[in-house]
């Protein structure tokens, strides 16, 4: 979906920008899954989110989880992806990330940015200056940068104070 065919009540939210590789690898090594149908409603309920952005390297494989993002109200912006001499998958979507949110900058009231990647620091900072930012969302307060958090000051918040809330149980 682009800004020309959004709808009104959608140019007036919040949208989120979400490193969904940052996310998923943190939330990996804190030891527990976040449910992301529980965190696309907690994106909306709390910050008024009508657009949530989930960049994302493209794994063919990996059709499934982009179907179900999608059917969670996800917008997915996928970055080709390379594999590693270790046999890692490379799929960096800082670029983009950083990108869309100053593409859309005047079709957004404020942004909700989600990752724990200090390389975001000089958007946040820049979002802090001229208004736009109503939160930083980082997994977890350890793996946090620094330089993130310096960014977003007070305006931060850390997904593994609200486990309770947003971990995905495994149907039994």
């Amino acid at each position: 979906m682009t800004p020309m065919n959004m709808t009104v009540e959608q140019l007036k939210g919040n949208f989120a920008f979400i490193d969904g590789t940052n996310l998923k690898l943190t939330m990996n090594n804190i030891g527990w899954t976040l449910d992301l149908k529980k965190f696309r409603i907690y994106l909306k309920d709390k910050f008024g989110v009508t657009m949530a952005y989930y960049f994302i390297g493209f794994v063919p494989t990996l059709n499934d989880l982009y179907t179900a993002l999608q059917s969670y109200g996800y917008v997915l912006v996928f970055k080709p992806t390379l594999r590693l001499p270790d046999g890692k998958i490379k799929g960096n979507c800082d670029a983009e990330m950083v990108l869309q949110a100053m593409i859309d900058l005047q079709n957004y009231n404020k942004a909700v940015i989600i990752t724990s990647d200090g390389d975001f620091g000089c958007l946040v900072k820049y979002l802090r200056k001229v208004g736009k930012l109503e939160r930083v969302i980082a997994p977890c307060l350890a793996g946090s940068s620094t330089l993130l958090r310096a960014a977003a000051g007070s305006q931060i918040d850390f997904l593994d104070n609200l486990r309770m809330k947003l971990e995905y149980i495994q149907p039994k």
